[in-house]
């Protein structure tokens, strides 16, 4: 893992951001592949759809979307642990979206001047979960239980077919499905599964959503960035990343196992380590180095800590290493600091922050309740993680009587002429000089 010392100096936020290690991507360079993918399925809708699963998943689906009785076997076929695990994730992230959902509010600004607060879901989403290196209930569960808890009437979910299964969605993946509800479920990947979303599939009876959530690669990322103006997107999804900032007063495997947690995602994936102790980093990396040997999956792991994208952060103290937490804008942020609020308090940018020895991103990814649906690539600087607000909509309700319009329409009258717009004072004054 290379190694990015900032000791001794003070780099500008302009600086920092040219410094940060990013994952050699580039959505754009997918955008004409994706266009065309797009483009396919709303000429040709899920002929396109079967076309694309027998290209890219190297199977042909018996039809795209998964039937009713399918789903309810595939929730019976769930092993128990499995059906347990789940269910007790369900129930915590069931309760942390739930808090997310604003209570309405009613403002009084005078005698019958009111203006009311509320938020709306959007009726109808399109939730992606990806099938390529694993499976993933927990992306199920963690795109489904917002929007519910939102409120979303109706929901539709894709997931690409599986040549293990003979072109069917991964009954892992459909048994958590129906396991929450959800009886709209398509064997559908990639660019042309958020396409079929955004516009719809009439042949397939897939009615177009208003807003596509979930993560992908960069083909998919590359989709949401076509079809927004058409639908609402979350967010442009890329490798994932973690930074931690850590003292010399933690516990250098944790660390280390958690570096490695987030790279075996991805060879693309960023593990970044950023400290105010040379030693302790020293002694991170070698135990970074025995877990990443004895791991699974060790040759993407490898990949990704000696990737462009990793790296050791070292910092003269910890103000400056928020600093580059800020500049980084982490999808993960640990800190494991002594004093962790004296580092938190500094922190503007992070998808998700954890903070202690037994705070790992692991815990996030599955059981801590929060989502795990979370802004990568620095978009957490200026983009928040899936939640039930990603279903909301905030809306506007003006409630004035007679006297409470007369008392504000001078103020009407003198902004609408200084804006030259004689109408708008006029729609006012109509309501007081009839006969």
């Amino acid at each position: 893992m290379r190694t990015i010392d900032l000791r001794g100096t003070r780099p500008s936020t302009t600086e920092l951001l040219a410094l940060v290690p990013r994952a050699a991507t580039d959505v754009s360079a997918a955008l004409e592949p994706a266009r065309a993918l797009i483009d396919a399925v709303r000429e040709h809708g899920g002929s396109a759809l079967l076309d694309q699963a027998e290209r890219f998943d190297r199977v042909r689906p018996p039809q795209v979307r998964v039937p009713a009785d399918e789903l309810d076997a595939a929730r019976e076929a769930l092993a128990p642990e499995i059906r347990d695990a789940v269910e007790r994730t369900i129930e915590r992230v069931r309760a942390a979206s739930a808090a997310q959902v604003p209570a309405p509010e009613r403002t009084v600004l005078g005698d019958g001047a009111v203006v009311e607060q509320r938020w709306q879901p959007v009726a109808r989403v399109g939730l992606y979960v990806p099938g390529g290196k694993a499976v993933y209930p927990s992306s199920v569960v963690m795109n489904v239980v917002p929007a519910q808890a939102a409120g979303v009437r109706s929901i539709a979910l894709a997931s690409p077919p599986q040549a293990e299964f003979g072109g069917r969605v991964h009954p892992t993946i459909a048994g958590v499905a129906a396991l929450l509800g959800i009886t709209e479920v398509y064997a559908m990947g990639g660019a042309g599964a958020i396409g079929a979303f955004a516009y719809g599939v009439p042949d397939l009876g897939l009615e177009p959503v208003q807003r596509v959530t979930g993560p992908g690669n960069v083909f998919v990322a590359a989709a949401k960035r076509l079809v927004q103006g058409v639908t609402g997107i979350d967010a442009e999804a890329g490798p994932t990343d973690i930074l931690v900032i850590a003292d010399d007063g933690a516990d250098a495997d944790f660390v280390a196992a958690d570096l490695v947690s987030q790279a075996e995602h991805d060879e693309l994936a960023a593990s970044v380590l950023v400290t105010d102790s040379a030693e302790f980093a020293s002694r991170v990396v070698a135990r970074l180095e025995a877990r990443a040997g004895a791991t699974k999956h060790r040759e993407r792991v490898r990949q990704a800590i000696d990737g462009v994208q990793s790296a050791v952060v070292l910092v003269d103290d910890l103000e400056q290493a928020t600093d580059f937490a800020n500049a980084f804008g982490a999808e993960h942020l640990e800190i494991q600091v002594r004093d962790v609020d004296a580092v938190l308090e500094r922190i503007e940018n992070a998808g998700a922050i954890f903070v202690g020895p037994y705070s790992p991103v692991s815990l996030g990814d599955y059981a801590a309740g929060s989502n795990h649906v979370l802004p990568t690539g620095g978009q957490s600087r200026y983009a928040a993680g899936l939640s039930a607000a990603t279903f909301l909509r905030p809306q506007q309700v003006v409630r004035y009587d007679e006297q409470a319009l007369r008392e504000v329409a001078p103020v009407i009258a003198a902004l609408s002429a200084e804006e030259d717009l004689p109408a708008h004072g006029e729609a006012v004054t109509a309501r007081f000089d009839r006969p």
